[in-house]
């Protein structure tokens, strides 16, 4: 069937909007009517850099929807759920995937079509689109393999529903399930964006009591304080890591969790964990930088450095947990969202970004 979709046709060239064709669901295929979907730096990384996809190709991995139809091997889902798609891409059957770590998993690859089979995705020449990270959100259609979908409860609006699949799920995931959190412990964020915000909203989940926000933009921090952190530091007007230690008694935090990713950013972000502490790295800036360190330090202060990919989620708990959350009004999805655009604005959404009082950005019209 035709549809609408933005696509990526070369790589810097930005995007654009076009018909599409999509093929029906096989095997364990899920078609989803898009209701929602979120705008990702991650994306736009993908848009501007080769990072394994080849264009054409669409992007978007902020999906929440309903489902249209099923494969024959569907099991989990039918037409008319509300679902939430996840760019962790899990075969649920290799080591990693049986012990819970489905972040980890060996065979993401078994989430896709073989290369023996007719294409997701074709242009109006017949030419095949790639459809990044088994998602393809900037579409009005998508066909997502059941282990990338997780269904949620109908009362979650879609929009915010979009936003659990990626940066809910990495920042709160980082918190609670990389590093542990347990009540009582100090944590700090750098870098109050959306995914830091969520991370804020993961600490206060895991009930830690003293958390501090850092950033460079006092708007960043102000939004900080309202997600429930009890200390904001600018660190472009003072010296983090003596604020952070003069906050915490002389002592540092138990948990870093560097969102920026710049390395000096990171350095002071490893100044600021006690002893016995954990700073955890999930933003990046550049690939290519390099964090000098002095092992007989982290020796003797028993300090960890840890990557975080995806914020250690197991989607189909995860999701659901934080959408229930949200329906309590325990974990603030509603101040995340800043502005709503339609299925062809996509490159100017990414515009709308680069303020920084704008968090989240979601398409929501031109999608039926």
């Amino acid at each position: 069937m035709t549809m609408k979709a933005t696509l990526v046709r070369e790589i810097g060239a930005g995007f654009v909007a076009e018909d599409v064709h999509i093929a029906a669901p096989i095997g364990r295929e899920v078609l989803v009517d898009v209701k929602a979907s979120g705008l990702c730096h991650t994306d736009l990384t993908a848009s501007r850099n080769n990072i394994g996809y080849e264009p054409p190709m669409v992007l978007g991995h902020e999906v929440a929807g309903v489902v249209s139809a099923v494969g024959p091997d569907v099991t989990e889902f039918a037409p008319g759920d509300h679902v939430v798609g996840c760019l962790v891409q899990s075969c649920g059957h290799c080591e990693a995937c049986l012990t819970g770590r489905t972040f980890q998993c060996i065979h993401p690859e078994e989430t896709l079509r073989s290369a023996a089979d007719a294409p997701r995705i074709t242009d109006a020449a017949g030419q095949p689109v790639a459809q990044a990270f088994g998602l393809g959100g900037f579409a009005q259609q998508a066909l997502i393999h059941e282990n990338q979908l997780v269904k949620v409860n109908d009362a979650v609006p879609f929009p915010q529903a979009a936003l659990l699949g990626c940066g809910v799920v990495t920042g709160a995931g980082a918190v609670i399930n990389t590093a542990n959190t347990k009540p009582g412990d100090t944590v700090v964020i750098i870098g109050a964006g959306g995914v830091g915000l969520n991370a804020i909203n993961g600490a206060i989940t895991a009930g830690a009591s003293t958390i501090i926000a850092v950033d460079v933009a006092d708007d960043k921090l102000e939004k900080a304080k309202h997600f429930g952190a009890t200390h904001t530091v600018n660190s472009a007007k003072v010296d983090a890591v003596a604020a952070v230690k003069e906050i915490t008694g002389g002592l540092g935090a138990h948990s870093v969790f560097d969102f920026v990713g710049i390395p000096a950013v990171t350095a002071s972000g490893l100044e600021m964990v006690r002893m016995g502490g954990g700073l955890y790295l999930i933003g990046i800036i550049d690939p290519t930088a390099v964090l000098p360190l002095v092992t007989v330090g982290l020796i003797g202060t028993q300090k960890r450095i840890e990557g975080v990919y995806m914020g250690s989620t197991t989607p189909k708990r995860d999701i659901p947990l934080y959408a229930d959350l949200y329906l309590q009004g325990r974990f603030n999805l509603d101040d995340l969202m800043s502005r709503e655009i339609a299925l062809d604005g996509v490159e100017a959404g990414y515009e709308l970004l680069k303020d920084p009082t704008v968090t989240r950005v979601v398409i929501t019209s031109g999608l039926s």
